[in-house]
């Protein structure tokens, strides 16, 4: 027996409870402050005995209540009412144990059991493959139950579903549920679903169906009609006419914003609730449709077509009956959803007819290219989805070079919904919304892969003659490959940042998107082509020990990217497009390079030579103004403090004069006067030797004359290094950045003090 299972035109109240994310209650005030500690918090006005207090739902209560919702909106006719349903194993005994279920829906065709499970954080549960079992013993005692307490024509199938969310499955775990004859979804699944409810009402049910019940007969729906059979492409199809209510039953629309987009089979676009609006107003007006929705039995003996006698000649195309033996997930739609889901809901659904174009055992990959070639004409298909498309369109193709972006394409996809991967609901696909977390695009990382040195060394008069290390022959191996390879470079390098990695797009992000991805995965490809040039060509490895060889490299690039602080990683997240990429890309082979000396990737070292004498030349810049700026700043507060040329005498120290002097007699003097023959050190010497004039002005820190003057020491001893470039010596980026910041203080100091003399 189960009991708490109730008609749904009963739990309209209850479904508006469980659509809340929050629940809400009326307290006496003196419980208030009791009741705050527990994360409720007030709402309105206080009365003079109660107050309205709201708090959110806990997560396992949210997840229970957004399947029910779900399934609520899917239009089964009778649900689990309030805390679930009870199931007692033993219907002859009262005393039997019984089960507590979370949520129970009912048709006229199946019961299904829900089972939820979630966490607050993400998290494995070594007890689920034990939970699972348990789920699964529920089937004969919910069959036997149902059948008594709710008699139908046909028997209903049985069917146990688990719902996840924050729980990471192992592939034990699923292989287990897999078994049992347990279906599994996850938290992306149910917004799939979600979504799909809220455009298109009670058809989700079939599809939902579809998903769990793949390939099992539609009862009572087996139909003989009138159809005219030919062929396209080489493919049988069938041309008839069906009522939309009894398409929108045996008929699966894939959709790329499912979790599992990387299914062969799976290329539709979300629908469109505005369109479908536009639709549902003109089915209203009793407008119809000339052109044929198209579909694909997968399936060819669920069709079987009795040639009826001919009246002309046989000219290709053959007149008779068609019988369907549909099976849930069946008919694919391959074009015209739309019109299909306009029909959901709508009386009309039962007396319109929709013609149609039936295609039977068409390749999903020639399905997905109908797709594209139909709706390239009437729509603009986007090219992220077209590259989503390539792994279905060419996984099999003969071209080599076809089937490593389709395996490219393929890895992608399936990184982005591995838990287990650093990329899981980051990559930003044809049909998904742009968000902080999921913002680097599919076609990003397409591009950064779809270089020499990952899957193809070198070629010859357009033939492949050297592959790379991400080439394992067969397409699963390589695949394989390619995700261990990604995963185990970036899970590498992020365990040094993992904070910069999870902020994504948002403010002090800037690793976890487009620009910042394609240099980290430029970098790796610069390590693979440096082991080739050594002659280690690591494609003789296998997976496993790859990642090990890449380990110090992805370690060095990890510290690289921890050292830059909040302002180097506001810089880098500022290197945009092909030449920030390239710069970015360069940076860090510098960075790993530093870490390990011996690390020589092509092109490095000409980069290091163009950076340093860039950095050198910037910083000369900054010397000559300070040097500069130290000169009209100091001359004339000696000039104003003593008359006439008593400051060469009086402001300026006895072992400056001598030095000057000396330089200016062996030079003849053919620069000019005295103070033409300082050196930037010297202005030390001065500012100290006068320090009542100079505290103010020059002083830097804290300290006595020798500390705040120390700064001028500093940019001294750079000046050595710039002003003599043959030593070979460099200027770091640090000494660079002090040196801009001493510029600019100086001139902040002196504003208005030493301004350049007009001309």
């Amino acid at each position: 027996m189960i009991t708490n299972v109730l008609p749904v035109e009963e739990l309209s109240a209850l479904a508006r409870r469980k659509k809340q994310t929050t629940v809400r209650k009326t307290i006496s005030v003196d419980q208030l402050g009791a009741v705050e500690s527990d994360g409720w918090k007030q709402i309105g006005r206080k009365r003079k005995k109660s107050v309205r207090v709201v708090k959110s739902k806990s997560v396992p209560v949210l997840l229970e209540d957004r399947v029910w919702t779900s399934l609520y909106g899917m239009g089964f006719s009778m649900l689990s009412g309030e805390g679930g349903s009870r199931l007692q194993l033993d219907p002859k005994d009262p005393k039997s144990p019984s089960n507590q279920i979370d949520v129970v829906a009912i048709d006229q065709d199946v019961i299904i059991a829900v089972e939820c499970k979630s966490s607050l954080e993400p998290k494995k549960d070594p007890r689920f493959q034990e939970e699972i079992a348990k789920h699964s013993t529920l089937r004969e005692p919910l069959a036997r139950a149902a059948a008594t307490q709710f008699p139908s024509a046909e028997r209903r199938k049985v069917i146990l579903a688990v719902f996840t969310s924050n729980l990471q499955l192992s592939e034990n775990d699923r292989k287990r549920a897999e078994n049992l004859n347990v279906a599994l979804f996850d938290e992306t699944d149910l917004g799939y679903y979600e979504a799909l409810t809220r455009q298109v009402g009670p058809a989700a049910r079939y599809q939902f169906l579809c998903d769990l019940i793949p390939g099992k007969p539609v009862p009572g729906l087996e139909v003989t009609i009138p159809a005219l059979k030919t062929k396209m492409g080489g493919y049988d199809c069938f041309i008839f006419s069906a009522h939309p209510e009894y398409l929108l039953k045996v008929c699966y629309v894939s959709h790329r914003a499912k979790g599992k987009a990387s299914d062969i089979d799976a290329y539709q676009r979300m629908v469109s609730r505005s369109r479908l609006s536009k639709i549902r107003q003109y089915i209203a007006e009793d407008g119809m449709f000339p052109t044929n929705i198209v579909v694909s039995f997968q399936d060819p003996t669920s069709l079987r077509f009795d040639k009826a006698k001919q009246e002309a000649a046989d000219d290709g195309s053959q007149y008779g009956w068609l019988h369907i033996a549909p099976t849930y997930k069946s008919a694919w739609v391959i074009d015209g959803q739309h019109r299909l889901f306009a029909y959901s809901g709508q009386p009309r659904a039962t007396e319109s007819v929709l013609p149609v174009l039936a295609f039977s055992g068409l390749p999903a990959s020639e399905q997905a290219e109908l797709f594209i070639d139909i709706n390239g004409e009437q729509r603009r298909v986007k090219k992220s989805l077209l590259q989503e498309l390539f792994a279905e369109l060419h996984w099999s193709s003969s071209d080599p070079r076809d089937r490593i972006a389709a395996v490219v394409s393929k890895a992608i996809q399936q990184l982005d919904e591995e838990p287990e991967s650093p990329f899981f609901g980051r990559v930003l696909r044809a049909d998904e919304s742009r968000n902080p977390r999921r913002c680097v695009s599919l076609t990003t990382i397409f591009r950064a892969l779809d270089k020499t040195g990952f899957y193809v060394n070198k070629t010859r008069k357009g033939d492949i003659t050297e592959y790379g290390t991400l080439w394992a022959v067969e397409n699963e191996a390589t695949l394989r490959r390619t995700k261990n390879v990604i995963n185990g470079w970036f899970e590498r390098t992020l365990l040094k940042v993992p904070d910069w990695w999870d902020l994504g797009s948002a403010e002090g992000g800037g690793l976890a998107m487009n620009d910042g991805v394609t240099i980290c995965i430029n970098v790796l490809r610069s390590v693979l082509l440096h082991f080739d040039e050594k002659s280690s060509h690591l494609g003789e490895l296998t997976d496993k020990e790859i990642v090990e060889r890449l380990n110090p490299y992805a370690d060095a690039l990890g510290e690289y990217l921890k050292a830059l602080g909040p302002e180097g990683r506001l810089k880098f997240r500022q290197l945009r497009g092909a030449q920030g990429q390239l710069r970015g890309s360069f940076t860090c082979l510098a960075g790993i390079k530093q870490s390990i000396p011996s690390f020589n990737p092509r092109g490095l070292q000409d980069f290091i030579n163009t950076e340093n004498a860039r950095t050198t030349e910037q910083a000369r810049d900054l010397v000559d103004a300070i040097e500069r700026t130290l000169q009209r700043a100091i001359l004339q507060e000696l000039r104003q403090e003593y008359e006439g040329e008593d400051w060469w005498y009086r402001g300026v120290p006895q072992t400056v004069r001598v030095k000057v002097s000396q330089r200016r007699e062996e030079d003849q003097g053919k620069r000019g006067g005295n103070e033409a023959y300082f050196d930037l050190i010297d202005y030390r010497a001065i500012s100290q030797s006068n320090w009542n004039l100079f505290s103010k002005l020059l002083g830097l820190g804290q300290g006595g004359k020798e500390k705040q003057t120390e700064w001028i020491h500093s940019v001294n001893e750079v000046r050595k290094r710039v002003m003599h470039p043959s030593s070979g010596a460099v200027v770091s980026f640090e000494e660079l950045q002090e040196l801009q910041g001493h510029e600019q203080w100086l001139r902040k100091q002196l504003s208005g003090v030493a301004e350049e003399p007009k001309s």
